[in-house]
């Protein structure tokens, strides 16, 4: 039997037997929704194909940018009228966007039954597994980890590992240390005995999470303070573990110790993702990134020396404030120098308490739009050309399932993190080798190949 009282009102282990969890934005909230999943099921509840079906049915949002706010005010419009016709079921609303509303958000969406902060996930097990008054809406009161949490995982050979919460960057465009608050990391021993339970459940791959990963552990105390490299090397010897990532790391904090650990240890993957955010050291003067566009392609001529495959992703924004053409020719001109492999192309959108959202020079609309498209367009064209460069060759694939367009080509991914479509007959979690035989600026094309052409 389990019980809520949202609103004070009661519901029976009938009325609440299933969920539906939707995810915006990056993966430290894919891992939340995963620890949000497993919670809810550890409390008796079965996820719902679709939130029509659902009797809980949560948001786990993003508010960095404008773009994911808006996909859920629509997500949400549609459970209104879900709930509309069904009055008892139950709207949740989790993750940034919540916590940068807070209260506010109850004006805003008055369907919304619950709402809680990226640090008060533990709190939804207890509105929806006891009785008893609570409040409606719970935020900044960060406890302890979710990562600490049950889980329910995407894939059984792949899994996130969150190493620590929050950030202590004072970015002028972000509003992530508002919602997540100030860096906190993980005990190392904690980090270790999740990777190594992950193992022996049949785990392969783990990507550690946090919003600067490089700077992970300087806040420990002395006894068990240790850095990030450290802990690379630490998760290369637990047996089991065939590959690990890391995400997100901020370029000031990529420091040397890092650098020969990807490059010494096996598992570390031939992969960083590297936000730039503007090639002109004016704009990330103005933005308080706190390095300069000399300092990033000197980091990137280090990692690139140590470890010859690398591929580099990146997030890159346009039209910030007092953007100038000359500013925005000089983020084209380093993308062609730097040569991502992968990027990720942002208009910049004013967050409300942030510096960014204050400052004069506000870029045009229309001038975003231009320039965002001839972003876009240099950053496929530099993507597929890196790309061609693998057809004909034999790439190890780790195998995530069947392709998403076609049920009979098997989809996985490379090392270098490049998603790969090929033909063959593999399971979930197999590695195996495929030899690539079409590219596009995403994706490559290919056919497993025989393990002695590995």
């Amino acid at each position: 039997m389990f019980r809520s009282d949202y609103r004070g009102r009661g519901y029976d282990d009938q009325a609440m037997r299933r969920y539906h969890v939707t995810t915006f934005g990056c993966q430290m909230n894919a891992h939340d929704s995963e620890r949000i999943k497993g919670m809810l099921e550890s409390l008796g509840l079965g996820e719902a194909a679709a939130p029509a079906d659902a009797d809980v049915i949560v948001f786990n949002t993003c508010t960095v940018r404008e773009k994911p706010d808006q996909r859920f005010a629509a997500h949400l419009a549609q459970a209104a009228a879900l709930k509309r016709r069904d009055p008892e079921k139950v709207i949740a609303v989790g993750g940034c966007y919540a916590e940068a509303q807070r209260e506010r958000l109850f004006a805003l969406y008055p369907q919304v039954d619950v709402a809680f902060g990226p640090g008060s996930i533990p709190h939804l097990g207890d509105w929806v597994g006891t009785g008893g008054e609570v409040p409606r809406g719970r935020f900044a009161e960060w406890q302890s980890f979710a990562a600490d949490l049950p889980r329910r995982r995407a894939r059984a050979h792949q899994a996130w590992v969150q190493v620590s919460m929050g950030c202590n960057s004072k970015c002028a465009y972000c509003i992530v240390p508002a919602v997540r608050g100030r860096e906190q990391s993980r005990r190392p021993g904690d980090i270790l005995a999740e990777v190594t339970q992950l193992a022996a459940e049949g785990v392969r791959e783990v990507t550690l999470l946090g919003q600067n990963v490089n700077s992970w552990g300087r806040d420990l105390a002395p006894a068990v303070r240790t850095e990030f490299g450290e802990l690379l090397r630490a998760c290369d010897e637990v047996p089991g573990i065939e590959r690990i990532r890391f995400t997100s790391p901020h370029p000031k904090d990529f420091r040397e110790p890092v650098i020969r650990a990807m490059a010494e240890c096996a598992a570390v993957c031939e992969h960083v993702h590297l936000p730039l955010q503007s090639g002109s050291t004016r704009i990330l003067r103005s933005m308080r990134r706190t390095y300069t566009r000399e300092r990033y392609l000197a980091l990137v001529e280090r990692l690139r020396a140590a470890i010859p495959d690398l591929a580099l992703g990146t997030d890159l924004i346009v039209g910030f404030p007092g953007e100038t053409e000359s500013d925005f020719r000089q983020t084209l001109e380093t993308v062609e120098e730097v040569g991502f492999d992968s990027a990720f192309t942002f208009v910049f959108s004013a967050r409300r308490g942030t510096e960014a959202a204050g400052m004069a020079a506000q870029v045009s609309e229309e001038v975003k739009r231009d320039r965002i498209e001839r972003l876009v367009e240099l950053c496929q064209g530099v993507a597929s050309e890196r790309n061609q460069r693998r057809v004909g060759l034999v790439q190890e694939v780790l195998v995530e399932g069947p392709s998403r367009n076609d049920p009979d080509v098997l989809r996985g991914r490379t090392r270098r993190n490049t998603t790969v479509n090929f033909a063959g007959s593999a399971s979930p979690g197999e590695l195996v080798p495929v030899t690539i035989e079409a590219a596009s600026s995403t994706t490559l094309r290919g056919r497993q190949a025989s393990a002695a052409a590995a």
